[in-house]
């Protein structure tokens, strides 16, 4: 991993040995139908560093950026400090998934990074990506995908902050926190959320108290069940239907 910031909780180089043949999340960050070949060629570049700790900084806002990172395990969230020096949690990522987009336009990473659990990251390095992305246009194309797919998640998260009341919300959260389980061929019915209670409100904009309440009304009307940061989802179309007509 990049040394891109002097904090002492921000993760530094350590590189171990890994491989994206043998990794079990290659269907996830890859294209399906990228030969071997071409695999080979993009893990000559990928860099593989030491486990980042729970509450270690991958990077920070503003930070230069070099490289998008690609989550191997753990679970990372990704937030901004306002004016007032309060932090706004932006978003989630779960094996598999993909960060670091937010640099691409002005060189300089856009928002903070950190481990939610020890995590591990594969760092792609930007420049070599670009030039390994023009001899492959199969990964330039899946690249352009992820991007899409992260807007598209943004759209639904300003909507969902916009319409919906706290039930929608926890429900909108819960449905593609499963949906995303369900990519990595894992339950998409019985999950453990890596984020607190108090950081599903943050990025929701609920209180701590009234996350609580939402849960136990869902686990009253058994839609789900609750144990701790245990999730089990009883009941798939009532948690759509409060998902779609809450308002």
């Amino acid at each position: 991993m990049s040394n891109v910031a002097v904090n002492n909780d921000t993760c530094s180089h350590g590189f171990i040995q890994a491989s994206c043949t043998n990794c079990n999340l290659r269907g996830l960050c890859l294209p399906l139908a990228m030969d071997i070949r071409d695999i080979d060629r993009l893990n000559d570049i990928i860099q593989r560093g030491r486990p980042i700790q729970s509450g270690e900084h991958l990077y920070r806002a503003g930070d230069k950026f070099t490289s998008v990172y690609a989550v191997r395990s753990g679970s990372i969230k990704t937030y901004l400090i306002d004016n007032d020096g309060i932090e706004q949690i932006t978003g989630f990522y779960l094996p598999g998934e993909v960060l670091g987009f937010d640099g691409i336009d002005t060189d300089n990473y856009g928002c903070n990074v950190v481990a939610l659990e020890t995590s591990t990251v594969c760092e792609i390095p930007f420049t070599r990506l670009e030039e390994l992305s023009l001899q492959i246009p199969r990964l330039q194309r899946h690249f352009f995908q992820l991007m899409s797919r992260h807007i598209q998640s943004n759209h639904q998260m300003l909507l969902t902050l916009s319409k919906k009341n706290a039930e929608g919300r926890v429900a909108t959260l819960l449905l593609s926190l499963s949906h995303r389980y369900s990519r990595r061929k894992l339950s998409p019915n019985a999950m453990r959320l890596p984020m607190s209670r108090m950081d599903i409100g943050n990025f929701l904009g609920l209180t701590i108290e009234t996350v609580s309440r939402t849960f136990s009304r869902l686990q009253k009307e058994d839609v789900i069940s609750v144990d701790g940061r245990e999730i089990v989802i009883n009941n798939h179309d009532r948690l759509n239907e409060i998902c779609h007509k809450a308002r």
